[in-house]
């Protein structure tokens, strides 16, 4: 059952003490019910926002993000263009937690308004977390991965979309080429919010204020960071890169643009095994259609797996537009995790599935 904008108000007092609201209403951000929220105001004028999650999904999201939001200390946050969320305070209730953050400046970003202005700020906006130094991760023990995890990452990925028995052969043969292909996974790891979605940036008409959503911070392939660039018209997505490469002042990464167009495609893996974790057949048939559009695509165009001249497969925004709008999308896609029994199995699987996806 949702919770009022009043009964959150009251825990917003249990968990900042002293804190005194003088006003609430209901806060909708399309996180698809994962959240009950509300925006507080506060006796002096501010605006703080309270979140209490209602999937177990979303709980272990929060907590996440919490220790996440805790190692992006005052000094690393000066390093950033743009602001980042901070916990003011937490309550328990109802065997979860109420969480009071400060609200921040901004609308979600909408792909159609990637240009201009927008599409610079939002290539340095990655930039600068890309470029933040990589101790804190570390000190905080959050996770890290190296080039040769992400590929072993991707793989597993793939291996367990094979598994549900939905995945179509098209797909498994372009994502097993490109995730064999040794030259794609030739990067520098560097610290990633590791869940970037055009969501999480809070834009005004020039700039991007706020990064929210940081529950995947950890130190992995920065491509990951801007698949969600990929479903922008081309001509932004080129500025977004060219900004973002400029902003990072490192040798280019020729590499770049085709592990985010895999990580892209494999949002809709992942969008098919979370129906059938949920053992939810609406998501499942939902997921199935957007990779049967995806296999179209792949045939319609007669585009080689992901190699150096691929083009996005889907026309601009496709990709994104399929996955828009899909319960759970950003916040229900927990990322992939490797263990040793998923590893163990990850040769056995592809050898025997070789002769089919």
């Amino acid at each position: 059952m949702a919770r009022t904008p009043l009964t959150l108000a009251a825990l917003s007092t249990a968990a900042v003490p002293g804190l005194e609201v003088v006003a609430t209403r209901e806060h909708t951000t399309g996180e698809h019910g994962d959240y009950d929220a509300a925006l507080l105001k506060t006796a002096e004028g501010r605006q703080l926002i309270i979140r209490v999650p209602r999937t177990q999904a979303a709980e272990t999201e929060q907590a996440a993000d919490l220790i996440a939001l805790g190692a992006l200390s005052g000094g690393i946050r000066s390093r950033l263009p743009f602001e980042v969320p901070t916990a003011l305070g937490q309550a328990p209730f109802d065997g979860s937690r109420a969480v009071v953050y400060d609200f921040l400046p901004g609308k979600p970003l909408e792909l159609e308004r990637v240009h201009g202005e927008i599409a610079v700020a939002a290539g340095q906006a990655v930039a600068a977390i890309h470029s933040l130094p990589s101790g804190f991760v570390l000190e905080a023990g959050l996770p890290q991965q190296t080039a040769e995890d992400a590929q072993r990452a991707v793989m597993t990925v793939i291996d367990r979309a094979q598994q549900t028995g939905s995945l179509p052969a098209a797909l498994r043969s372009r994502w097993y080429q490109a995730a064999a292909d040794q030259s794609l996974w030739r990067f520098l790891p560097t610290v990633i919010n590791g869940a970037l979605s055009a969501d999480s940036l809070l834009v005004d008409d020039t700039s991007v204020r706020a990064v929210i959503g940081w529950s995947a911070l950890s130190i992995g392939d920065p491509a990951r960071d801007l698949a969600w660039v990929m479903g922008a018209q081309p001509d932004a997505a080129e500025a977004v890169f060219s900004w973002y490469e400029m902003g990072r002042q490192v040798a280019p990464d020729p590499r770049l643009q085709h592990r985010a167009l895999l990580h892209a495609e494999l949002d809709l893996a992942r969008w098919l095994m979370h129906g059938h974790e949920l053992h939810d057949q609406a998501i499942i048939a939902d997921a199935e259609a957007m990779l049967d559009t995806l296999v179209e695509r792949v045939h319609q165009n007669g585009v080689d797996p992901l190699e150096q001249a691929t083009s996005p497969v889907l026309d601009a925004a496709e990709v994104e537009q399929l996955l828009s709008d899909r319960p759970g999308h950003a916040e229900g896609l927990a990322p992939v995790e490797e263990d040793s029994a998923s590893d163990e199995n990850v040769d056995s699987q592809r050898s025997s599935s070789s002769d089919d996806e």
